[in-house]
């Protein structure tokens, strides 16, 4: 696993694609992320609920090695025990997952942690129990995420990234036409799914979001 200071990994998670079988139709995660990262993704996230921990493991394998190829990050979301397994960048939490002070204590100083937060008081608890980012969202409308609260718009999140010193990655219902205001209110990178796993063409979607924040 491997870590860095916080302006060094803000540019590492300026484009930050997050797999979601459901809306890949034929297509295999692994051929929506190498799409990906020849679009210019800069950080990939596995993102697989509905498959076992083997699965998740296997799969996991697949796409570090992808990644690490091209010199990208990679995070497993949820699952502390497959990042471990599979000597992931770093791992992702959710409010409802493990604390991220323990997350810490088990990776150590070098994991990559991100959080979840939709609020100031969630922010700054995570960035002092060691998260390295922050996921902030939804900052617009989504139906990616049926269970996504409603939309914290761009002057939250303008609020949140004001209130902590580690980046903050915005998530939700952004494409390339809204990732500038997003990054103009000071996040230092856009999460998305269904902009590049459910588009006709992933790679060249992925291309369009890089020129869109300035890759």
């Amino acid at each position: 696993m491997t870590s860095a200071n916080p302006s060094t990994l803000a540019k590492r998670l300026r484009l930050y694609v997050i797999t979601d079988r459901r809306m890949a139709g034929q297509r295999s995660d692994e051929e929506i992320v190498r799409a990906a990262l020849e679009g210019g993704a800069t950080c990939i996230q596995l993102r697989a609920k509905e498959l076992s921990t083997r699965q998740q493991v296997a799969l996991g394998r697949l796409l570090r090695d992808l990644c690490h190829r091209w010199g990208r990050l990679f995070i497993v979301n949820d699952r502390l025990d497959v990042a471990l397994a599979v000597q992931a960048d770093g791992v992702h939490l959710g409010a409802d997952d493990m604390p991220v002070a323990i997350a810490r204590q088990m990776l150590g100083p070098d994991a990559v942690i991100g959080a979840s937060a939709e609020d100031v008081a969630q922010a700054r608890r995570a960035e002092q129990e060691g998260a390295s980012y922050l996921g902030v969202g939804p900052v617009f409308p989504t139906a990616t995420k049926p269970d996504a609260g409603p939309p914290i718009g761009l002057d939250r999140l303008a609020e949140i990234a004001r209130a902590v010193n580690i980046p903050v990655v915005a998530i939700g219902g952004i494409n390339r036409d809204n990732a500038p205001q997003v990054l103009k209110a000071g996040a230092s990178g856009v999460a998305v799914i269904s902009a590049v796993v459910a588009a006709p063409d992933p790679r060249a979607a992925t291309q369009q979001l890089a020129r869109a924040v300035g890759l």
